[in-house]
């Protein structure tokens, strides 16, 4: 889905700024989040910032470049700073992902209200930004909910099992990383099996948000 973004040099800088303030704004929703259940740990590591050069992750954004899906630098934090360690954790997780959707949400209403005041340029630009700026934060926020570290969703996943089952389930964090790199690269003809998944989720929520693109 991604290639369908990059169809020019220009369409490929548009892609790579909205991209750093995509990953830049969903990596300080977890480093704030952090910092609001009790660790200080992102703001004493300098992760609580916008600023791109604090978040970006080479091995993620290459990954995003080449295959259209990634990751930002995760965000560290300590779980014995929290007070409900395994619910703080699943909270702290899922912030970066709901980011993601409100950014997207936000866009479509930008979108909408540009269309509506039509102001020239500066409509014909918001009409031309948006829809990137949609698209890679639904395709970054369903990503990063994926089970499997070190995504959010594999500590989201833990925040709601019990203890015992917790502990089963952080055992196979070791493996995240080939579990997603096989659900990543295709299998299935030319197309991943995260294509596979992702693909129709994002296009019906683009379609809600902008029903008449």
């Amino acid at each position: 889905m991604i290639f369908q973004l990059l169809s020019s040099p220009t369409s490929f800088i548009i892609f790579i700024i909205v991209l750093l303030i995509t990953l830049s704004v969903h990596e300080y929703a977890h480093a704030r989040a952090a910092e609001e259940l009790g660790d200080p740990t992102a703001r004493l590591k300098g992760r609580l910032t916008l600023n791109p050069l604090a978040h970006v992750d080479p091995i993620g954004l290459i990954l995003i470049v080449l295959v259209g899906f990634g990751w930002g630098k995760p965000v560290p934090f300590d779980p014995y700073n929290l007070k409900n360690p395994r619910r703080d954790s699943a909270i702290i997780s899922f912030v970066g992902p709901l980011m993601n959707f409100l950014m997207a949400i936000i866009g479509a209403l930008l979108y909408r209200f540009f269309v509506a005041i039509d102001l020239s340029t500066l409509s014909t630009l918001a009409m031309i930004i948006l829809p990137f700026f949609i698209k890679i934060n639904l395709m970054l926020g369903l990503f990063n909910l994926l089970p499997f570290a070190p995504l959010d969703g594999f500590k989201v996943v833990g925040g709601f099992l019990s203890e015992e089952q917790a502990a089963e389930w952080y055992s196979l964090e070791r493996y995240g990383l080939l579990f997603l790199l096989a659900f990543i690269f295709p299998l299935v003809g030319n197309r991943s099996l995260l294509d596979i998944v992702i693909s129709p989720t994002i296009n019906f929520l683009y379609a809600l948000l902008l029903p008449h693109l």
